[in-house]
C-alpha cells in the first residue's frame, strides 16, 4: 500500500503543475490578474486587457504547453507561430479599424493631417534612446514604434524586424494605450496654458460621400506609390473604410467591423499575453522597453501639443493645441480624453470631433512610420 501511494505520489509530481511553479511565474499570475482588473473595474480597454490577462496567467502555469505550437495543446503557440508571426492578424485588424473608423473629421479639416504626422517624433525620439541604450537598430525601431500607440502596428513591425521583442514591445504597447486617460493629461497640462486650452474651435462643414469614398482609394494609391512597405497595414485600413463609407458594402463593413475584428482580437489578445511567461518576460531588457514606451507615448503626445501650437503662430481661425495630443492613434481613447479637458477648463468647449481629425491622422502617420522603419531596416 506505501508503494502504491508512493508511485501514484512521484506520477503526481512529474504531471501536475504544483511543483514546477516559480517566485517568477507566480508575478506573472498577478500581473495578468491587475491587468484583468484594470479592464473589468477600471475600463482601460477591456476587449484588450482581459484576454491579455487571462493569457498571462495560463502561459505561466507550467506543464501546460499551451504556448508551444509543437505541443499537445498548444493553441497559443500556433496562433502566434502562424497567425501573428506571419503578420495576418495585425493586418486584419487593420481591417476592422478602418471599417469603423470616419474619416471625416480629417477631410473636413486637413490641417489635422500635420498633427498626425506630429505625433511620430515620440517614435523616433525613442528609436534614438533604445539604440543609446545598447538595442540594435531593428530592436530600436520596433521599441520605438510603441510610440504610435498602435498595437497592431507595433506587432507588425516587431515580427518583421526584432521577433525576439513580441512580448514585450506588444505588451508595453496594450499597455500605454489603455492608460491613455492617465499618460495624455500630463503631457497636456506641461505643454499648455490655461489660455490655450480654452480656444473655441469653430464648426466643421459636412464632407460629402463622394469625398468619402474617393479618400481611402487615392490615400491607398499615394501612400503606396511614396511607401509600398506601409500597405499590408494602410490598404487593408482603407479598404476597411470603403466598404463603410460606399453604401453598398454593408455587410463587407459589418463583417469586417464586428464579426472578423472580434475573432481576432480575442486571437490577438490571447497570443500576446502568452508570451509573458517569466522566463521570457522578466529580465532588465523588458523593463527598459516599458520605460521606453513610455518616453515614446509622453513625447509624441507633446510633439503633437507642440506642432499645433506652432501652426497657430501662421493661422487665422486657431486651433486648440490639446487636439494635437490626439494625433497618438489610441482611436477613439484619445479625442475622447481631449474633449474631457476641453469641457474641464469650459463646459461650452466641445473639442471631440476635432480631435478625432488628428486622431485617425495618427493611425496612418504611424502606419506610414512603420513602413518607412521596414524599408529601412529589414
Amino acid at each position: 500500500m506505501v508503494d502504491l501511494i508512493s508511485s501514484f505520489f512521484e506520477i503526481f509530481k512529474t504531471t501536475s503543475g504544483l511543483f514546477d511553479v516559480t517566485i517568477g511565474n507566480l508575478a506573472m499570475i498577478v500581473v495578468g490578474l491587475i491587468l484583468i482588473y484594470l479592464a473589468v473595474y477600471k475600463g482601460f480597454e477591456p476587449l484588450l486587457l482581459v484576454p491579455i490577462g487571462f493569457g498571462c496567467i495560463i502561459s505561466n502555469i507550467p506543464l501546460t504547453g499551451i504556448s508551444d505550437p509543437d505541443a499537445i495543446g498548444g493553441v497559443f503557440g500556433i496562433f502566434l507561430k502562424y497567425l501573428i508571426a506571419n503578420e495576418i492578424v495585425p493586418c486584419l485588424i487593420f481591417m476592422g479599424i478602418g471599417a469603423l473608423t470616419d474619416f471625416g473629421p480629417l477631410l473636413a479639416n486637413p490641417k489635422t493631417f500635420i498633427l498626425g504626422a506630429a505625433a511620430q517624433i515620440g517614435v523616433f525620439i525613442a528609436l534614438v534612446g533604445s539604440i543609446v541604450l545598447g538595442f540594435t537598430p531593428q530592436q530600436a525601431a520596433s521599441i520605438g514604434i510603441i510610440g504610435g500607440a498602435d498595437g497592431p502596428t507595433t506587432i507588425y513591425v516587431t515580427t518583421v524586424l526584432a521577433p525576439e521583442l513580441l512580448g514585450a514591445t506588444a505588451v508595453a504597447a496594450y499597455s500605454y494605450m489603455s492608460l491613455v486617460p492617465l499618460i495624455l493629461p500630463p503631457a497636456i497640462m506641461l505643454t499648455t496654458t490655461k489660455a490655450e486650452r480654452k480656444i473655441k474651435m469653430v464648426q466643421m462643414r459636412v464632407v460629402s460621400q463622394k469625398e468619402k469614398v474617393a479618400f481611402p482609394i487615392i490615400a491607398a494609391i499615394v501612400t503606396g506609390l511614396l511607401v509600398p512597405k506601409a500597405i499590408p497595414l494602410v490598404g487593408l485600413l482603407f479598404v476597411g473604410n470603403l466598404f463603410r463609407e460606399t453604401g453598398v458594402t454593408q455587410r463587407l463593413a459589418k463583417g469586417a467591423s464586428e464579426e472578423l475584428l472580434n475573432i481576432v482580437t480575442i486571437i490577438l489578445g490571447l497570443s500576446v499575453g502568452s508570451t509573458m511567461d517569466a522566463t521570457n518576460f522578466l529580465n532588465v531588457q523588458t523593463i527598459k522597453i516599458m520605460v521606453l514606451g513610455v518616453v515614446a507615448f509622453f513625447s509624441a503626445a507633446c510633439g503633437g501639443v507642440i506642432v499645433a501650437k506652432i501652426m497657430n503662430l501662421f493661422l487665422k481661425e486657431k486651433i486648440n493645441p490639446m487636439i494635437g495630443a490626439a494625433g497618438v492613434s489610441a482611436v477613439p481613447m484619445s479625442a475622447r480624453v481631449v474633449q474631457k479637458l476641453g469641457l474641464k477648463e469650459d463646459p461650452q468647449n466641445h473639442l471631440l470631433m476635432h480631435a478625432m481629425g488628428p486622431n485617425v491622422a495618427g493611425v496612418i502617420g504611424t502606419a506610414v512610420a512603420a513602413g518607412v522603419l521596414i524599408a529601412s531596416l529589414a
